[in-house]
Parts: structure tokens; C-alpha cells; sequence
């Protein structure tokens, strides 16, 4: 797995490793159940979450999954992950993704992450970011607009939930932590 590693001098990202299933899993509450991860998790299933996370970086595959970690210990506050490849992306988008645990929220430390985060997308290729969000969630709403992210409007899901959706061109700045 490649060594990444990326710091504002606040946050630190890296990649996603077993020994952070346990802080994972202390750290998941309703509201990343809902918006994120889409149930609760379970040893096994993180698990197997964090082993797909490490092929993915050791293949090259679409997905990149980092744990957000804070403090002088990196204690892991939240994770972020890019696809630079899926569903309702046109070649050259990535989609951003991001949730951080409880005592973490409201530090302004998502925003940080996203930013950081652009920088790899674009060294990656990335020609232009895309964070999608459920209107219910305006949290994740503020962090995309405070990351420098437009709003363009709403889509659907394959199910047909609603989101609102923001983008970020990749290619025109060089995004600031």
C-alpha cells in the first residue's frame, strides 16, 4: 500500500488501516449511520470495509479511503474517502465523501480534510470534485460551501433519494488548506 500522507499542520490524512476499526466503531452515531455509512457497522463488516480499502489503494482501483486524524497522537476523528469512478460521474469527476465522529464536529476539521483531499484528487487526475448531500444534512452542505464548492442543483439515486449536489473545478486553483 502506497505511504500517503498529508497534513495542514491540524489534520492529518492517511490511509485507512485495521488497527482504526475499533476507534471506528466507538466513534459511529446515528447521524454517520444515516448519512454515511448506511447502517451500523460491525467488527466483521468493518473489516472487510478496511481490507477493500487496502486493495483498492494496492490495485489502483477507483476507490481512495483515508482516515481523518487529529492532534499530535492523529487520533482518528472521521474518515474521507474519493471515487474517482462510479455511478452518475462523468470521466474526470471524483466524488468526495467525508464524516467525522462526535466529539470531532464543529471544528472546522471536515472542511480541512476536503481541501487536503483536493489536492490528491488532482494529483490523481481528478479534473473537477463532486460532494453529494442529502438536503436533510445541512452540516455537510456548509462544508462543501466553506471548501470552496458550488452548488448545482439536485439529483437522485438510483433508489430516488434526493441530493443536493455541489461541484469544485479541480483544474483552475490549487485548493488551500
Amino acid at each position: 500500500m502506497p505511504d500517503v500522507r498529508m497534513s495542514d499542520g491540524i489534520i492529518t490524512l492517511s490511509p485507512l488501516l485495521l488497527d482504526d476499526v475499533e476507534a471506528h466503531l466507538a466513534g459511529e452515531d446515528e447521524l454517520l449511520v444515516r448519512w454515511l455509512n448506511g447502517g451500523p457497522g460491525t467488527r466483521e463488516g468493518v473489516e472487510a470495509y478496511v481490507r477493500h480499502c487496502r486493495e483498492q489503494w494496492d490495485t489502483a482501483g477507483p476507490l481512495r479511503a483515508f482516515g481523518i486524524r487529529a492532534g499530535t497522537d492523529e487520533t482518528l476523528a472521521g474518515t474521507i474517502d474519493l471515487r474517482f469512478a462510479g455511478a452518475g460521474l462523468a470521466p474526470g469527476q471524483v466524488n468526495v465523501a467525508y464524516g467525522l465522529y462526535p466529539s470531532w464536529r464543529g471544528r472546522g476539521l471536515a472542511t480541512r480534510a476536503v481541501l487536503l483531499v483536493l489536492r490528491y484528487a488532482a494529483s490523481e487526475g481528478g479534473q473537477e470534485a463532486v460532494i453529494q448531500v442529502e438536503p436533510e444534512n445541512p452540516g455537510s452542505g456548509a462544508v462543501a460551501r466553506r471548501a470552496g464548492f458550488t452548488p448545482t442543483g439536485r439529483t437522485h439515486t438510483h433508489d430516488g433519494a434526493r441530493l443536493d449536489q455541489y461541484v469544485r473545478n479541480l483544474l483552475a486553483d490549487t485548493p488551500d488548506a
